[in-house]
């Protein structure tokens, strides 16, 4: 084991030197350190965004980073997820300018991450070339990595494209390096854990959970758009609105889904009186148990692993290839929306009135 690898432990060598060390699950959840230094990397990057200070054990600090994958798995919240990956990203963007800072020492050498292994890392090698006051991408390349940048700057109406390339900046460059680096953390997850894994670290998860029931951090989204639904919600929106039966498991997920984008218990309720075996009294207990009110947990929409499991997950499009949860779909759709989103709910009460008008 390299002290390089355990400082991008995101890369292909540091993930073939993990395996090669033939290290098993079990074993890194029963050890303390690894266990320890594991629920600090979750933990930072909850409280700032950071993954902590790297342990001085090169053996620990690059098992810590597949045992947070894991941890980040078990606590299954979209919003761990996201934080987890950028923090990772943040991190090593951190370290990568740390090293170029002190290139001209020794232990910076031999730990230094040069920007062509890292294009090389992510196949960018042939797509990106320098130019006197920047880089020239590939369109094919760039578009992937902008894709989920915020900002009108990097959509490309935006961008100077000539001869199939896009002209960005040093800086530019940098932030779409971070965009791969994070994705590549969050690729796989959630992992499939093993009940024994799950077991082992069951104390270690209730921390976390409770570290993260503290902090307030989903976002407020008060807005009903369907057409911006990821497809397996517009799906079970479908056949709600129908009338159709649906098994416990897809009735949860479409009730949490739309308890987290801001329905009330009295909304959810007028979807489901189409339905040839509603009851009021069940459907409202149901839904404000979901919702937290009659329950100690405010439950979260189940995970894209969870919906395909379920068999719930169909229709899959592009942007279902990039995410792990249907509320981080959601959330990116409404950004991505070029023209001003009307609620379904205000339609709702317009048709309603025109309705009355005309009687």
């Amino acid at each position: 084991m390299e002290r390089r690898h355990a400082r991008y432990p995101f890369l292909d060598d540091a993930r073939r030197a993990v395996g090669n060390a033939e290290f098993d699950l079990q074993s890194l959840a029963a050890d303390e350190r690894v266990r320890e230094r594991a629920s600090e990397r979750v933990e930072r990057a909850l409280d700032d965004g950071t993954v902590g200070e790297p342990s001085r054990a090169t053996r620990v600090e690059l098992l810590s980073y597949p045992l947070a994958r894991v941890l980040v798995s078990l606590v299954d919240e979209h919003i761990l997820t996201r934080k987890y990956a950028r923090a990772e990203a943040a991190t090593a963007h951190d370290r990568l300018a740390d090293a170029e800072n002190r290139r001209e020492l020794k232990s910076a050498r031999t730990e230094r991450l040069t920007s062509e292994e890292l294009l090389a890392e992510f196949d960018l090698a042939t797509d990106v070339h320098a130019t006197s006051d920047g880089y020239r991408v590939a369109v094919g390349a760039y578009l992937p990595l902008a894709a989920d940048m915020r900002g009108e700057e990097w959509r490309l109406v935006n961008r100077a494209l000539s001869d199939g390339a896009v002209s960005i900046s040093a800086t530019d460059l940098d932030e779409l390096l971070r965009k791969a680096i994070e994705r590549r953390v969050a690729e796989g997850l959630p992992l499939s854990v093993p009940d024994g894994i799950a077991d082992a670290l069951e104390s270690t998860v209730a921390e976390i959970r409770e570290r993260l029931a503290e902090l307030d951090l989903t976002r407020e989204i008060d807005t009903v758009v369907p057409d911006r639904f990821p497809p397996c919600m517009k799906a079970l929106l479908d056949s709600v609105q129908k009338g159709e039966h649906l098994p416990h498991h897809s009735r949860f997920a479409i009730t949490s889904f739309l308890t987290s984008i801001g329905m009330s218990t009295d909304e959810i309720i007028d979807l489901y009186m189409v339905n040839p075996g509603f009851g009021e009294d069940i459907t409202r207990y149901q839904t404000d148990h979901i919702r937290g009110e009659t329950s100690p947990t405010e439950y979260s929409p189940p995970s894209c692993a969870t919906m395909q499991s379920y068999g719930d997950c169909v229709n899959m499009d592009d942007r279902c290839e990039t995410i792990s949860h249907p509320m981080a779909y959601y959330e990116q759709a409404l950004d991505d929306a070029d023209e001003e989103l009307s609620d379904w709910r205000d339609d709702e009460v317009d048709a309603d009135d025109e309705a009355e008008a005309d009687a």
